[in-house]
């Protein structure tokens, strides 16, 4: 989620003329595209090399928690140059580690999935692309604005986050119930994310709003691919 509150003194595209706010809207999306496209070539790359056996056998050799805290304090930074900082190329530095970050990370759910769940990387890619497709769509529609979701979303993740990490601790497994809540979760960040790229963006921000766009994304395809493994 971008942080409102740093574009407090920058015109939204909201108040931009048409062809502005569509140039802003275009280029937002082609950065998502391109993050997509990055994201699934490197996996492919990981994949077809071998490397990601050893990826998944590296991060599962040590505590999950140490894995995700430093995936977290990545986001932070990502998250942190892109919305903050005023060079095009220190953000688009930031979305490419960021997209690389969110590729490893993926890399044990990925292994897995392949091995012992044959068809659900693909059926979980065509559900979440078919689901953000029509959670854009209501937001384009509709006008809406949702940043009333943002107080949501925040609360959501910090208790998500709490039953992570307790599942690692106390060793309880996160079942189908939370994966669905996380779906919804992520379903709810697409909206927001979409409805800021309408209202709250200023017109230089097309990287970062392609950054939280990409995040949400990738927060629905981790939680659907293990919503279908969990019910192979």
């Amino acid at each position: 989620m971008n942080n409102q509150d740093t574009y407090s003194v920058a015109v939204p595209v909201i108040e931009l003329d048409d062809k502005s706010r569509g140039r802003f809207i275009a280029r937002t999306y082609n950065h998502l595209f391109g993050a997509i496209c990055a994201f699934t070539l490197i996996e492919i790359a990981l994949f077809k090399s071998g490397v990601a056996g050893s990826i998944t056998n590296a991060m599962m050799g040590h505590s999950w928690l140490i894995v995700l805290g430093g995936f977290m304090v990545l986001s932070w930074f990502a998250r942190s140059v892109v919305h903050k900082t005023e060079s095009k190329a220190a953000q688009y530095a930031a979305l490419a580690v960021y997209v690389i970050g969110q590729a490893l990370i993926f890399v044990p759910l990925l292994w897995m999935a392949d091995n012992y769940a044959p068809g659900a990387i693909a059926s979980a890619a065509i559900i979440t692309f078919i689901a953000f497709t029509v959670l854009t769509l209501v937001v384009f529609i509709t006008r809406k604005d949702f940043s009333f979701l943002r107080g949501i979303l925040m609360w959501g993740g910090i208790i998500a986050l709490v039953t992570i990490v307790g599942g690692v601790i106390f060793g309880f497994q996160l079942g189908t119930y939370f994966s669905v809540a996380m779906v919804a979760l992520a379903g709810a960040a697409i909206l927001y994310d979409t409805s800021n790229v309408l209202h709250h963006y200023p017109e230089d921000r097309y990287v970062a709003a392609s950054l939280e766009l990409f995040a949400s994304v990738a927060l629905m395809l981790w939680y659907v691919l293990r919503l279908l493994m969990s019910r192979r």
